[in-house]
């Protein structure tokens, strides 16, 4: 976190974006920490987030949430793409990784949403348990990019089972340089799917 002080707030915005080498105010997260008005003098300080500080933020909050659980994990943090990537290691893998990984992607949820309130702004976080993530993965890109070739073969549109986005995320990057397939997402929550479909 950084702090920056001028007559105003715009002024203080100013300031963070040439230190942080951005052309505008709206890739930093930021909230006003102190405003001081006098009769002849005025400042406002601003202090500017950065990951270090959203990291510092979702790693706390699993540590009182995961307490319930009775257990004390490991985090190892690591940032890709604008994506904060956290992976938890613990000797009770199962229990936070849930059923077909339920718990964990309840997790994840929460740590989403807590960042949003906190931080006012959209924040992309992946949590991963013993790389049960990153073997999803090859599973369900394996799945889409065999169901993608009979597609090809047959001209007949086919939909995938229901999964969380950053899963549908990892199958749309798959499928983006397959001739004559397009990909969307359909459906809604919990029920929200891929559908692959020919194209001429």
């Amino acid at each position: 976190m950084k702090k920056f002080t001028a007559k105003t707030t715009e002024e203080a915005l100013e300031l963070a974006t040439l230190d942080f080498g951005v052309t505008n105010t709206e890739s930093l997260i930021y909230e006003v920490a102190e405003e001081k008005k006098g009769l002849f003098k005025r400042s406002v300080t601003i202090q500017v987030f950065e990951y270090s500080d959203f990291i510092e933020y979702a790693i706390d909050y699993l540590k009182k949430v995961i307490l319930a659980f009775e257990i004390a994990p490991e985090f190892n943090p690591t940032i890709d793409e604008d994506i904060i990537h956290i992976e938890i290691s613990t000797n009770h893998n199962s229990i936070l990784i849930g059923k077909n990984g339920r718990t964990l992607q309840a997790l994840n949820e929460l740590v989403k949403l807590a960042l949003s309130v906190r931080f006012k702004r959209r924040i992309r976080v992946l949590l991963d348990i013993n790389e049960y993530k990153t073997e999803k993965y090859t599973k369900v890109i394996s799945i889409a990019k065999r169901t993608a070739k009979d597609v090809q073969r047959t001209k007949v549109d086919a939909l995938l089972d229901p999964m969380p986005a950053d899963e549908r995320r990892v199958v749309h990057n798959a499928l983006s340089h397959f001739d004559h397939i397009k990909t969307e997402s359909t459906g809604t929550g919990h029920h929200r799917q891929i559908a692959i479909k020919y194209v001429e």
